[in-house]
């Protein structure tokens, strides 16, 4: 038993040992971690501003904000992990792997998020116009990356992937809908009166 006391003993204070040797790496990187995470959004929210003043289209310039966020994170956190001392080429070639096998498992969900990149920068529609597409004719109420999403008659929403929309004929007539109807005359009647 005292044998089993020492040896966890040792393991505790080699532990110990190395946690205070990396202490000044771990609390660098910490820092480098905290810093990049403020500058992400505090240039996310500047390209968010900007882009209001300048009235470009919401769901664009909240897509620039979130991508620019997302790049300057990860930019700082492989330089925490750089500065830590761990070598990061093995987690780089990991990645590009793993994204290489994770694009070929999930193919639908990528083109959907593709479409709505396009989506995003050509802006053949946005938020508020009316559209009809596959037969649907409805208020664009939500342009994401993966799904945009119709309000239709009755506070209904219909949600359409984007890799659906991407090349089909779209109907967009911006603020003004023209709603058709049919209206049933009787042959009898006044065709002057029936119009008034």
């Amino acid at each position: 038993m005292p044998e089993e006391v020492d040896q966890l003993q040792s393991i505790f204070e080699t532990y110990t040992n190395k946690l205070i040797d990396y202490s000044p790496q771990l609390i660098a990187g910490m820092i480098i971690l905290i810093i990049g995470f403020l500058f992400g959004s505090s240039l996310s929210k500047l390209i968010l501003r900007v882009c209001t003043k300048r009235d470009i289209d919401v769901t664009l310039s909240r897509f620039f904000a979130s991508s620019i966020k997302l790049l300057i994170v990860l930019l700082f956190l492989f330089i925490a992990i750089r500065k830590i001392g761990v070598d990061i080429s093995p987690f780089i070639a990991l990645l590009g792997a793993g994204a290489l096998g994770l694009s070929l498992a999930i193919q639908g969900p990528i083109s959907n998020y593709g479409a709505g990149i396009a989506i995003i920068l050509t802006r053949p529609f946005k938020v508020h116009d009316p559209l009809t597409l596959h037969g649907c004719t409805g208020i664009v109420s939500v342009v994401s990356l993966g799904y945009t999403q119709l309000e239709i008659e009755d506070d209904q929403v219909v949600t359409i992937p984007n890799k659906k929309i991407l090349g089909e004929i779209l109907t967009n007539s911006f603020t003004v809908l023209v709603v058709e109807g049919i209206v049933g005359v009787e042959y009898a009647s006044d065709p002057e009166q029936a119009i008034k």
